[in-house]
């Protein structure tokens, strides 16, 4: 098989990923970062919930465009669950999928909590990691705090 006329090929389609594992992970700790990934060293734990609470601060500043280009990321990735408002009353939340959403204006975030639980997500919901590059999670976090901003 030097020219690989007969290989075995992956079912496109499978549910398995690879070795029978999830395909949609972080990185491997160690590992050297490909394409602008930023390490992200905060344990996806209580005390580094907390931690990311009180010590993440966004670096990128607050523009127009990032906000633009949050909104439409929050569009695609977010507002399905937490809708357009941010009021925790998307789609499926209608619709009885999923119940139990957060209002972003009933509890406490910050920029660090909520780029926590877009990295290893929270409760029902699971990461967008592996979706979003380390600026797009700056800029949902962005278009989040003013959806928070204007709920209340």
């Amino acid at each position: 098989m030097p020219d690989m006329y007969v290989s075995v090929p992956y079912d496109a389609n499978g549910a398995e990923g690879i070795n029978n594992e999830e395909v949609n992970k972080l990185p491997v700790a160690g590992t050297v970062s490909r394409n602008g990934v930023v390490a992200y060293d905060i344990p996806d734990t209580n005390e580094g919930y907390e931690k990311a609470k009180a010590e993440l601060k966004n670096p990128l500043p607050t523009t127009e465009a990032n906000l633009e280009k949050g909104k439409e990321l929050y569009d695609i990735y977010c507002a399905s669950c937490h809708g357009t408002k941010g009021d925790g009353n998307g789609v499926l939340s209608q619709r009885d999928k999923f119940n139990g959403i957060p209002n972003y204006a009933d509890r406490e975030l910050t920029p660090g909590n909520i780029y926590h639980v877009i990295m290893y997500g929270k409760n029902l919901m699971g990461s967008h990691a592996s979706q979003l590059r380390y600026n797009e999670r700056w800029q949902v976090v962005q278009y989040v705090e003013k959806l928070r901003s204007e709920l209340k």
